[in-house]
């Protein structure tokens, strides 16, 4: 939770001590690997999730499932391997000096577990992300667009800023009230 690239430590800091959430599952990306994907699977068949925030990568990855995402994976949380382009965006968002101190793999809710949450929300800020956003909109659904899956759940919200809607048509602002 100490290094600066840590979701933990991010959304303990600007979002769970800012708002009052009381109920949250950490995954602790120190433990076992497999252990932690179990435990946290256990844990949320004893709940529905009412609300996921999710975020997508440059690449259209969707949590950390990066293309071509495993659409099927059954589990709730599984080990990724993460491609060059999730890594190469850690550096070049300031988290990781070079691609070598960047983990290849990563702990990642899997897509069939972030399409049961009651309602997605979902941030994607930055001109960097723009072909990914529309990719996710536009493009075909499909594994080598994992973001293009949030089409099919009907509670998702995107929240675009400028950049990142950047390269929509004109047919997608307006079915989708951009």
């Amino acid at each position: 939770m100490t290094h600066p690239a840590s979701f933990r430590g991010i959304l303990m800091s600007r979002l769970v001590s800012k708002t009052g959430i009381e109920r949250y599952h950490w995954l602790h990306g120190d433990a076992d690997p497999g252990q932690v994907c179990r435990d946290v699977g256990t844990e949320l068949a004893k709940e529905p999730v009412d609300v996921l925030f999710a975020g997508i990568g440059e690449n259209a990855h969707l949590a950390f499932n990066d293309p071509p995402a495993d659409f099927e994976a059954t589990d709730a949380y599984m080990v990724v391997t993460l491609d060059e382009a999730c890594r190469r965006q850690q550096v070049n968002e300031g988290w990781f000096p070079d691609i070598e101190a960047v983990p290849t793999t990563a702990i990642s809710m899997t897509i069939k577990q972030i399409l049961r949450a009651d309602e997605i929300l979902v941030i994607v800020p930055d001109t960097r992300k723009a072909p990914a956003v529309k990719a996710t909109l536009e493009a075909a659904m499909s594994s080598a667009v994992p973001a293009s899956i949030l089409r099919t759940h009907p509670r998702t919200t995107l929240y675009l800023d400028d950049g990142s809607a950047a390269l929509l048509d004109a047919t997608t602002r307006e079915r989708y009230g951009i």
